[in-house]
């Protein structure tokens, strides 16, 4: 108990010193968490977001003509050759047709003049979860393309597409922004740590003459970077819910933002963010203590 009431006393003072020092390491990991977990933010979001959207998607295979019974089992034969799939429906022109005017309600009198054929019939393929990458879903429509008889294959290609290049710019960032996190923690805090040994090496070798453990030596340091490791994280974690909740707050209502369903981190992510800037700084701490603490 005593041990531990000094080793605290010897941490406040040592933040005391060097509070210049201390505090421009504490605002750099907080910006560090805040960048990265904002980026990630982000990125979950949007594969979340992807996740919902392409529990809809469906291929569309618009059709020269429409197929008899004989030539619909032959198509259906050739998309499962491809890969299972959950559901083929052949839509015919006539049900095309009433889907159409079922889609444009009172204003379906528009097509009072229009035959009730002139609509293409077509085939919706619906994938099956494990085939909805990207690049597996581009394979898809092009197979489907070459099938006999087939005029044009739709499936919200532009948007995917879009939607691909865009989470793949987000992992990118994230990336950078967690090396950023990295670098700042770890060396922020190593150099932090530094100067206060530096500045105090006269009276840490006299501790050590009295009598000091390395362990009563050391430890301080370490906390050292533990401290700022934990309130960087939090206030840099704190910073980014009041700016989700500030937004949230601020775009609801209609808009393009409410197509989309948007959550903040789990508690299990947040620990997570909260222990890895702690064993950053912590490792920081470790590495300054080895290489100028000669004791």
């Amino acid at each position: 108990m005593n041990f531990w009431f000094a080793v605290l006393r010897q941490t406040g003072r040592n933040l005391r010193q060097t509070w210049t020092s201390q505090f421009m390491t504490f605002l750099t990991v907080s910006l560090s968490v805040l960048i990265f977990a904002f980026f990630y933010l982000i990125y979950t979001n949007m594969l979340g977001t992807g996740e919902r959207l392409s529990d809809d998607l469906r291929l569309i295979v618009y059709l020269e003509e429409e197929p008899g019974t004989e030539m619909k089992e032959q198509l259906r034969r050739k998309i499962k050759n491809f890969d299972d799939v959950e559901e083929i429906i052949f839509v015919s022109k006539s049900e095309a047709y009433e889907r159409f005017v079922a889609q444009l309600g009172d204003d379906s009198d528009v097509l009072a003049d229009m035959p009730e054929n002139f609509l293409p019939a077509s085939i919706e393929v619906v994938p099956l979860k494990s085939l909805r990458g990207y690049r597996q879903i581009k394979l898809f429509s092009e197979y489907l393309a070459s099938l006999p008889g087939t005029e044009k294959v739709q499936y919200g290609q532009e948007w995917m597409e879009r939607f691909h290049y865009f989470t793949r710019l987000l992992t990118i960032v994230v990336l950078l922004s967690g090396a950023l996190l990295i670098l700042t923690a770890t060396f922020m805090v190593a150099y932090t740590i530094r100067l206060t040994i530096m500045g105090r090496k006269d009276e840490l070798e006299l501790l050590k003459l009295v009598g000091a453990t390395n362990s009563y030596i050391r430890t301080p340091f370490l906390l050292e970077g533990i401290l700022q490791g934990f309130m960087g994280s939090v206030i840099g974690l704190s910073a980014l819910y009041c700016l989700f909740q500030w937004i949230s707050l601020r775009f609801t209502g209609p808009g393009i933002l409410n197509l989309f369903q948007f959550n903040f981190f789990s508690f299990r992510v947040i620990l997570i963010i909260i222990l890895g800037s702690i064993s950053l700084c912590s490792l920081g701490s470790y590495s300054s203590i080895r290489k100028f603490l000669r004791i």
